[in-house]
Order: structure tokens, then C-alpha cells, then sequence
């Protein structure tokens, strides 16, 4: 069954509330890992396992079972995943009895909630699938920015419908939640790799022998084999060499593919950090629906990789949100948050806007979607609403007036707020029109909250003449507006409020 939803109008700013609202949900868990660092830990935990008598292991599998079992899909073979990947730790070769293989497992997991402490940052676009729907109607998909224990956030995904008269619904959601599994062998393009080492400052003749001996296209394996047997080759190693090496790893375990089983519905997926140097968030994802020069369609979204001490600008890649690739940026200008794709190439190259020095905004161009090195300044604060800072809101909307670019100001006692401005079509850094005022603002009702005082996107869905708008209130709760596209148009072009 679906949830719809109608909107009321609120006509001085032609916004539409549709009174779709979504909060955090608190019942929602994921299982990861839960390995202690010691390894003598380790197998001090698993000889207690194996040291029970068979009597205390049924007692103790039929525990789990019953506590958790029912909270999560194909549960016993999870158990069964985790006691592989420890089988290492194991005193001998001889493997126990299936269910004491299961409850060694369960020593070595937890259950995460992932969207516990904050839901925002969302993201929005057409849906892959657009059969079977009656005319006049679009079928998208929500991404939504979950952050739980530890201020740890992750990705997790919604779809809905929007018919010909701007009625939403959005599709239920069940009470499972399932981490995508990291792809165990990823491929490298050499050429590549090679730039994005160069650009991190890795060029030396140990790392060079790495890279030069391997194929143009290149597993995680080999890579891994290739450094050892240069190790070996050029000991003992000097303190550039090793540093060499750790950076080579590093950018070979951000640059991974995470993929789900087909079979796990959209709203049960979850993307959680799985490299270094996104182990403390996947933040911000701006995502956009993007058409190359010959047609050929993808997603990309744009997101901040946080590892509890830096952040890092990251690209996702996807044609189906089942399989995704996660790739740093590199080049000069792949620095700070707030990255936003044009959902094609201008003039045949690729573009974002972006935010290079936390408070104004820039224009990026390249030949090549991962690595940005050219910068182009294109607006500075101007209005009290957002003279701490300016960012962008998503992906640029194509209209047939320009870009209509939604920004996001930070004005006094840090309240955020959403405004819009357009640029022209071929020339972007050619600004059409600006709103004075915001858009959207926080209200009383929906001001307090995880962060107070604030509302945000990180994307926006153009229907016929509706802007779809999903936007979260102070870190809390989201909902989804409509504005009117002519409206709105007219306004930034000739200041009609």
C-alpha cells in the first residue's frame, strides 16, 4: 500500500507543502562488525566458544535466534559470513558443529542504528524504472542522509510517485534495513590510478615500479601482491617508501564498489562508510541523473567523505542503485564541501558548482570527471540571509529560461536558509537573476531539532510546472514542497515578488 498525500498552498511564495513528512526510525537496524583490535582478544573469545559443551551452544545459538533473528534477512547466513571471515583466528583446521560456527559469528556482530540520531540531506531524481505509470506521472527516488551512534551517517533511499495533478505517494517501507557488501576484488584503470597518485604527491621510483608493472586494467589482489614483492625487492624501506606505500593502499581502498543483493527493495538499502576515508560519514550526497553528449544516462552524485578528522570530496556512480562505485576527486579544486553536478557537459565538458573557500561560490570545469583543477568565481554573499555563506542546494535544474540553481545562505545565529538563482544556459557563470529573499525558511514549528534553525536540500526534481522539493528541518524531520517552476522564473528574471 502507498501513503498519499495532498498539499495545501501557500500562495505569497508559491509554495506547495505537501504534507509528506519522514523522521527518523528508531526500530531500523544494519549489522556490522563489532571485531576487538587485540587479536589475542580474538581468539581468546573464540576458544570460550569452542570450549562450551554442546548443551550451552544450542542453548546460546537458540538465544540469538530468538532475539534477533527476526530483525534481519537471511540472518543464519550472516552469522555464517562473519565466522569466515575470522576462520583465520581459529586454533586448528577442523571445523565445529554448524551451530557453534554460527554462534562464534554472533560474538563478532552488533546491530547499528543507523538513522537513531539525525535524518537530512536529501537528495532527489527521477527513478530508473518509469513503467507502468499513468500519464502525467513520475516515478523518483529519494536519497536521505542517516546519521546514528557516533555521528556516523550513512545513505539511505526512499521512492515514491508524483501523478499529473502533483499528488505524492510514496512507497512503503518494511522494517529491515540491509548495508551493501563491498565488492571483494574491484578493478583499476592504471592510467588513472597513476594520475590520482601523482596528484596526492606519490612519485618516486619505488612507487613508480608499483604502478608500472601491473596491467592497464588491474585487480585489488594484484595490487596488493605488486607492493609486496616490492618491499621485498627494496629492503629496507626509507621513511618515503613506506609513506609511498600507505598512500597507495589508502587510495586503492577509497577508490571500492559496494553493491546489493537485487532481490532488497530500494527502501531497505543502506550505504554505509566502508573505506578509510569515509569511516566516520558518507555526508551531503548530491546526486543527479546525468546525459553524456551520446545519450548514454548514469547517476552521479557528489558527497563529502568524513574520517573523523578531514573531509574528503567523493564521487558516486550507479545506473541502478543496486551496484555502486565510490572514487575520490582529486585535482586543486577538489577541496571543501559542497560539490554540485550539471546534469550534462557545457560546451563538452563537465561542470559543478561548488564552494572552494566555505563561503562563496565557484564554477568548475573538466575534461575529465575525476580530477578538477579549474575554477571560475561566480557569486559572493550579498544579503543578510546569507552573509556568513553561500552553497549549493543540488545539481542545477535545466529550464528553458537557464540553470535554476537552488543555494543554501547561513545568515545570523547560524540560520540556514533556501534561496535560487538562475544562469544562462551556455554561459553559467552568467548570473540571469538572483532572489533577494529566501524561498524557504524554518519556521517554529520545525526550528529546533538536531541542528536548530535550519532547513536544507541537497537536490531538486523538476515536474511539469512544479519544482519538487525535498528539504530537511533542523536535522530532524523531512518534507517535500512544491513550487511553481513559472513562478519562480518570472521572479528571478524580473524581480516580480
Amino acid at each position: 500500500m502507498k501513503k498519499i498525500s495532498t498539499y495545501k498552498e501557500y500562495p505569497l511564495v508559491h509554495v506547495k507543502d505537501t504534507g509528506t513528512i519522514f523522521v527518523p526510525d528508531r526500530q531500523r537496524v544494519i549489522v556490522r562488525p563489532h571485531i576487538p583490535f587485540s587479536e589475542s582478544r580474538i581468539e581468546r573469545i573464540i576458544s570460550r566458544v569452542l570450549a562450551l559443551n554442546e548443551s550451552d551452544v544450542q542453548k546460546e545459538f537458540n538465544r540469538v535466534l530468538d532475539k534477533f533473528s527476526h530483525r534481519h534477512h537471511n540472518f543464519e547466513s550472516l552469522l555464517e559470513r562473519q565466522f569466515d571471515s575470522l576462520r583465520r583466528f581459529m586454533p586448528t583446521d577442523v571445523l565445529p558443529s554448524r551451530e557453534r560456527r554460527l554462534l562464534i559469528g554472533s560474538f563478532f556482530l552488533a546491530e547499528y542504528s543507523f538513522e537513531s540520531v539525525a535524518l537530512f540531506n536529501p537528495s532527489i531524481v527521477p527513478h530508473p524504472d518509469q513503467s507502468g505509470l499513468p500519464p502525467g506521472s513520475l516515478r523518483f527516488i529519494l536519497t536521505l542522509r542517516a546519521t546514528g551512534e557516533g555521528h556516523i551517517s550513512s545513505l539511505k533511499f526512499r521512492s515514491g510517485c508524483i501523478d499529473e495533478d502533483y499528488n505524492i505517494s510514496i512507497d512503503d517501507s518494511s522494517g529491515f534495513a540491509t548495508a551493501a557488501e563491498m565488492k571483494a576484488n574491484p578493478l583499476y584503470d592504471k592510467i588513472c590510478f597513476a594520475r590520482k597518485l601523482r596528484e596526492m604527491g606519490v612519485f618516486s621510483d619505488f612507487s613508480n615500479l608499483i604502478i608500472n608493472s601491473l596491467s592497464d586494467e588491474f585487480t585489488f589482489t594484484e595490487l596488493m601482491e605488486n607492493v609486496k614483492i616490492q618491499i621485498y625487492n627494496h629492503q629496507p624501506l626509507s621513511e618515503a617508501d613506506n609513506l609511498a606505500r600507505d598512500k597507495i593502499q589508502w587510495l586503492a581502498r577509497c577508490n571500492y564498489e559496494a553493491e546489493f543483493e537485487p532481490s532488497v527493495p530500494l527502501s531497505e538499502r543502506v550505504l554505509f562508510p566502508l573505506s578509510p576515508s569515509e569511516q566516520n560519514g558518507i555526508e551531503d550526497a548530491r546526486f543527479v541523473l546525468f546525459t553524456d553528449d551520446d545519450g548514454r544516462k548514469k547517476y552521479y552524485a557528489t558527497y563529502t567523505a568524513y574520517d573523523g578528522k578531514a573531509i574528503l570530496p567523493q564521487l558516486i556512480e550507479t545506473e541502478d542503485f543496486v551496484h555502486f562505485k565510490m572514487a575520490t576527486l582529486n585535482g586543486s579544486a577538489a577541496v571543501n564541501k559542497g560539490m554540485a553536478m550539471f546534469p550534462r557537459r557545457i560546451n563538452g565538458r563537465y561542470a559543478m558548482v561548488s564552494r572552494q573557500d566555505s563561503e562563496n561560490l565557484f564554477l568548475m570545469y573538466s575534461d575529465n570527471i575525476h580530477f578538477w583543477n579549474e575554477i571560475i568565481p561566480l557569486m559572493k554573499p550579498s544579503y543578510p540571509w546569507e552573509f556568513v555563506q553561500i552553497g549549493t542546494c543540488g545539481a542545477p535544474v535545466e529550464t528553458k529560461e537557464g540553470w535554476l540553481l537552488l543555494t543554501h545562505g547561513v545568515g545570523l545565529f547560524r540560520q540556514y536558509s533556501i534561496g535560487a538563482i538562475l544562469l544562462d544556459k551556455e554561459n553559467p557563470s552568467k548570473i540571469l537573476g538572483r532572489l533577494r529573499e529566501p524561498l524557504i525558511n524554518w519556521t517554529e514549528n520545525t526550528r529546533s531539532g538536531y541542528v536548530p534553525n535550519v532547513v536544507y536540500t541537497c537536490g531538486a526534481l523538476p515536474h511539469k510546472d512544479k519544482l519538487i522539493i525535498p528539504y530537511a528541518m533542523s536535522d530532524q524531520q523531512i518534507t517535500i514542497s512544491l513550487i511553481s517552476l513559472s513562478s519562480l522564473l518570472e521572479k528571478l528574471l524580473h524581480g516580480v515578488s
